[in-house]
């Protein structure tokens, strides 16, 4: 064993502890506990309960190409967006609204509306194999909506706000 060998997974711990802090990570964590009125995921960790948005290559590949989506999987694709939704809010004091039109076969849109502004605009296809392939990716593609909506909202004040 070496020195690198040693160091591997403390940085890796590093690496997951920097991306639970983040913001949209930590909006989509309090969504999820929200969502459990009986205890039964006190004992979870943060990383247990974002596992079922981390799908494999393997996993991913086992899924079929086409498929009709499941309640679950369309329930993880609605937090995961009001927990963009809310921390836009955070961030800019403006309401977002989620609304999400979805096909019986997984292809759809959804969107984010701070007043008469839409922020975020998501054309949905293959929502059956809607996941991660990593919690990085999906900090990444979290904040990426968030940093972009943020800013729009920023550059657009007057149409972001509610009764203007």
């Amino acid at each position: 064993m070496n020195a690198t060998d040693t160091l591997s997974p403390p940085a890796a711990a590093d690496t997951d502890q920097a991306l639970l802090a983040t913001p949209f990570v930590q909006q989509l964590i309090k969504q999820l506990r929200a969502q459990d009125t009986h205890g039964a995921w006190e004992g979870k960790s943060d990383l247990q309960l974002l596992k079922p948005y981390l799908l494999s290559a393997e996993e991913r590949r086992a899924l079929p190409i086409m498929g009709d989506p499941d309640p679950e999987t369309l329930w993880r694709l609605e937090i995961f967006y009001s927990a963009i939704a809310v921390a836009i809010e955070r961030a800019t004091g403006q309401m977002v609204s989620p609304m999400m039109k979805m096909s019986h076969e997984g292809f759809g849109r959804m969107v984010l509306i701070a007043g008469r502004l839409v922020v975020v605009n998501k054309q949905l296809r293959d929502v059956h194999r809607f996941g991660f392939p990593s919690l990085a990716k999906l900090a990444e593609a979290g904040n990426k909506f968030l940093d972009e909506a943020i800013a729009m909202i920023r550059d657009y004040p007057a149409v972001a706000q509610y009764g203007a």
